[in-house]
Order: structure tokens, then C-alpha cells, then sequence
């Protein structure tokens, strides 16, 4: 195996810290922007989708459920 001469590493970490960037910058502009109008998924119809309040409501008394079994199991440990 032949060493990389001495001045040839220099240039090649140079070109691969200008081409990183580069091809970073040149992927974002040709990937699409996602809009807000688009969901990923099925799309359900507003009127049967919970609340963010509701989903919040219930995400807590999961929550709370879970935290009283923990304690519960800790007790009769």
C-alpha cells in the first residue's frame, strides 16, 4: 500500500469539507418543501377527530392511572 503523500491529505480533507456542505445545501433545494396543507396518512374528517384538549385530558388520566398503579405496586412491595 502506498502512503497518501503528505500534501495530497491536506487537499482532500479541504475538498471533502467544501463537498459535504455543497451536497447538503443541493439535496434541500431539490427535495419538495412539505406544505401545510398536506397530512401524511388517511385524512379524517375534523368533526370526528377529538380536541387537543380532549387528547390532553386523556393523555393525563393515562397518566394518572399509570402513576397510581406504580404506587400501588410499590405499597404492597
Amino acid at each position: 500500500e502506498a502512503p497518501i503523500p503528505k500534501m495530497l491529505a491536506p487537499c482532500l480533507l479541504r475538498r471533502a469539507i467544501l463537498t459535504v456542505p455543497l451536497v447538503f445545501v443541493l439535496a434541500l433545494l431539490v427535495t419538495e418543501p412539505v406544505r401545510a396543507d398536506q397530512e401524511a396518512g388517511t385524512a379524517i374528517p375534523a368533526e370526528s377527530r377529538p380536541c387537543v384538549d380532549c387528547h390532553a385530558f386523556e393523555f393525563m388520566q393515562r397518566a394518572l392511572q399509570d402513576l397510581k398503579k406504580t404506587a400501588y405496586n410499590l405499597d404492597t412491595r
